[in-house]
């Protein structure tokens, strides 16, 4: 299948540091090329890949101190168009910027939801292209919109290989991600605390967290316990979940998925986590982690992570959420988007009614 990837230009595919999206879309992209598909990646030209890359920026843009992003991503889609006869399947992650333009070619398109749903700002655009197929990444996700064209709804995966198990673990708590109001770290520090045990909290920060940070949440560093490392990348994620006892996810908003928890489970690390948009679909209580309702609760479950096998949360990780399973579960809304359908043939794989035998 001849696919296409339109992915953010906000940072590189892989990201240098912090970006969710852009990091599931190469996993995506690697995991189909190798299970044998023509992949096209629209991203910047510091992006990494075995697929055929399109550079649409010259790096990404927020560590190239580019703030407003419409622009280049309308040149992108304008080259995305010119394109678009090449490829079976066009899989956006831009949220609805492509609507407009590619409403006619609704029946090639995908568009997968990476953020959160719960506010009423885009709901015009869904209600104006109705004809747009969506792609949640949690069911919690599209609840607000029950009206959405949803295809189906895919979980992230991420490489079986990228985090090793660590089956020991640590005696410290982790903190990752990003530090917002809605991440709640001011509840992870107060967990630590409360648990007397040492808590790190690898975070970014960005410019409009700037004054949440150094009001709220810098002044509460000042604690042999509390140990701020900053934004770290995948090789320094490593260690640092796979050194921990628990992970700390005690989010206050709707999240969309949470890449941070399969990371930890695929560590071994268990994650303790509030019952806020996804991580009930994500975590297995008692198996992978805790769903908590207080930060008593989460205390307790501090206490009972140590107790938990690591090897159940790795196998709890490799039996939902690799980058394999999400590749397969994409491939069956595109086989579905195009009218193919898949069958296996003598342990090849064959497409019947579509463009493609082997």
């Amino acid at each position: 299948m001849r696919i296409a990837q339109i992915a953010p230009l906000a940072e590189a595919v892989p990201p240098k540091l912090y970006g969710g999206t852009e990091r599931v879309i190469w996993w995506l992209t690697e995991a189909l090329v190798g299970l044998g598909h023509d992949v096209t990646l629209y991203a910047s030209a510091d992006s990494e890949t075995s697929a055929r890359l399109v550079p649409c920026a010259e790096q990404g843009l927020r560590l190239a101190g580019i703030n407003d992003h419409v622009a280049s991503l309308i040149a992108m889609l304008e080259q995305v168009r010119r394109d678009a006869g090449r490829y079976d399947v066009l899989h956006f992650h831009v949220d609805f910027l492509h609507f407009p333009v590619f409403r006619h070619l609704a029946d090639k398109c995908l568009t997968t939801l990476h953020g959160r749903q719960d506010l009423p700002d885009f709901r015009p655009a869904y209600r104006a292209f109705p004809e747009m197929k969506l792609v949640s990444i949690s069911d919690d996700q599209r609840r607000p919109l029950p009206e959405g064209n949803f295809a189906g709804t895919v979980h992230h995966g991420l490489p079986r290989d990228l985090i090793p198990f660590d089956p020991q673990g640590g005696d410290y708590l982790a903190f990752l991600g990003r530090i917002s109001p809605e991440k709640r770290p001011d509840r992870a520090i107060a967990i630590a605390k409360r648990a007397g045990l040492k808590l790190k909290i690898a975070a970014k920060v960005d410019h409009a967290d700037r004054a949440y940070f150094e009001e709220h949440i810098e002044p509460l560093l000042h604690d042999p316990l509390i140990e701020f490392v900053g934004e770290i990348g995948d090789a320094e994620k490593r260690a640092f979940l796979g050194g921990a006892r628990a992970l700390l996810f005690p989010i206050d908003w709707p999240e969309p998925f949470g890449l941070v928890m399969i990371e930890a489970m695929a560590a071994g690390t268990p994650v303790i986590a509030w019952p806020c948009g996804s991580t009930a679909e994500v975590i297995e209580h008692g198996r992978s982690g805790f769903i908590v309702d207080s930060v008593e609760e989460a205390v307790a479950a501090v206490e009972a992570a140590a107790r938990i096998p690591r090897a159940g949360v790795r196998a709890a990780f490799e039996a939902r959420f690799t980058a394999r399973r999400m590749a397969q579960d994409y491939l069956r809304l595109y086989e579905e988007l195009t009218g193919t359908e898949r069958t296996a043939l003598f342990g090849k794989t064959m497409v019947v009614a579509g463009r493609e035998r082997h």
